[in-house]
This record gives C-alpha cells, sequence and structure tokens, in this order.
C-alpha cells in the first residue's frame, strides 16, 4: 500500500501534495487527528533504517524540551514521535516498499519519480 504521513495545518505539506497530485491509490494520513501507530512507526523504521532518520529536530517541542543537550537513543526517538505528530519529519512518503522523509527539493523529486513509476 502507497501512504502519506503528513499534517493537514502544515502549508508545505499540502503545498507539496498539490504539486504531485497524488493516485488515487495513495492513502492520506493526516498525523494530528490519526495518530500513529507503533506498528506504523516500526514499518517506518524498517524502510528508514533507523528513527533518528525519521525525527524532526526542527520540531518547536525539540528545542522547548532542550533535546539537542541530551543524549537521545533510538528508543527515545521512537518514543517522542509516537507521544507528539511533531517530531515526525513531514511528509513521509511510502510507494512500492521506499520510504521519503521530508520536504526537502531532492525528496519530492524522488516522489515524483517513484509515482510515475507506478
Amino acid at each position: 500500500m502507497n501512504k502519506v504521513y503528513y499534517l493537514k495545518s502544515c502549508s508545505t505539506c499540502i503545498r507539496i501534495l498539490k504539486e504531485l497530485e497524488l493516485p488515487k491509490n495513495v492513502v492520506l494520513q493526516n498525523i494530528k487527528t490519526e495518530a500513529i501507530t507503533e506498528i506504523q512507526i516500526d514499518e517506518m523504521k524498517r524502510l528508514a533504517a533507523s528513527y533518528e532518520g525519521l525525527f524532526s529536530k526542527r520540531a518547536t517541542l525539540y528545542k522547548q524540551r532542550d533535546l539537542k543537550n541530551k543524549s537521545l537513543t533510538e528508543t527515545d526517538y521512537k518514543n517522542l514521535i509516537l507521544e507528539h505528530y511533531t517530531f515526525l519529519s513531514r511528509p513521509v512518503f511510502i510507494i512500492d516498499h521506499k520510504i521519503y522523509i521530508g520536504n526537502s527539493k531532492q525528496n519530492v523529486e524522488a516522489v515524483k519519480i517513484a509515482l510515475n513509476e507506478n
């Protein structure tokens, strides 16, 4: 199943989704109203190779909690993402069992290519 984890209130996520014109077989999950499950985050980690790779160090809570000055483990990253949606680097696309994390220009281009290969 092809899926996108995004935040409906994030203007960057919405812009990217409009730009991509996703096919109907892509399932959208607004992570604010439908929380990420442990099964979902474990699947993302399996594809990404680490929880840290899924973690947003630009999140406001990251700064508020002064997490940059703490030594976080993989378990910490997982638990923080499960605790609050803002810690997931977004959007996250899973297309044909490959994961694309974040909103960088090269990531969005890679998603476009992957969608066109379907």
